[in-house]
């Protein structure tokens, strides 16, 4: 039997753990549900990535995209005098507002990372990239700062069910940038 072209395949997996990830969590996360979610055959799935590491790699670098997009859309940094708490703020606001289940899939694979060193390049590179584009409006120390506070602001709203508060976020980001 030929082998069928079918150039999306690789994509339609990744999809596919981001769906079974956003459903079950990384535990009912195997090549077997990925599988079954992307309805291909269960070898198409250890053929493009051979371990479940790969494949959270793969799902961790789609899910950052998520982020940049809002960061790209707004386009604030493009400004030198921009207010950059508020930027920020509005950043972290525009990014958690409405269906909630993006944001809380990327923390998921983000933390996973605490478990799964093949994922911590990933979630530096994302840190790290970040606090460069920070770094063209402050010094490098606070721009990594920032990304910490940036990430225990997002933490603390999933975890706690208390709505964002914009404004709060835009007063804290300012007293590390003063």
């Amino acid at each position: 039997m030929a082998r069928r072209y079918d150039p999306e395949r690789r994509q339609r997996i990744i999809d596919a753990a981001i769906r079974v990830v956003g459903a079950h969590g990384i535990g009912g996360l195997s090549h077997r549900t990925v599988a079954v979610e992307a309805d291909v055959p269960l070898g198409s799935t250890t053929y493009h990535f051979k371990t479940l590491d790969d494949l959270l790699v793969a799902a961790l670098r789609q899910a950052n995209e998520g982020f940049a997009k809002v960061i790209a859309s707004r386009g604030g940094l493009e400004d030198p005098g921009t207010d950059l708490a508020a930027e920020l703020a509005g950043w972290m606001g525009e990014w958690l507002a409405g269906d909630r289940t993006g944001v809380e899939l990327e923390y998921e694979l983000y933390l996973a990372a605490l478990r799964r060193p093949a994922l911590r390049p990933v979630a530096a590179e994302w840190a790290g990239a970040l606090a460069a584009l920070l770094s063209r409006h402050t010094d490098p120390v606070t721009a990594r700062a920032l990304v910490a506070l940036m990430d225990g602001i997002c933490l603390q709203v999933l975890l706690t069910e208390v709505p964002y508060d914009e404004e709060y976020a835009r007063e804290v980001l300012g007293r590390v940038l003063r």
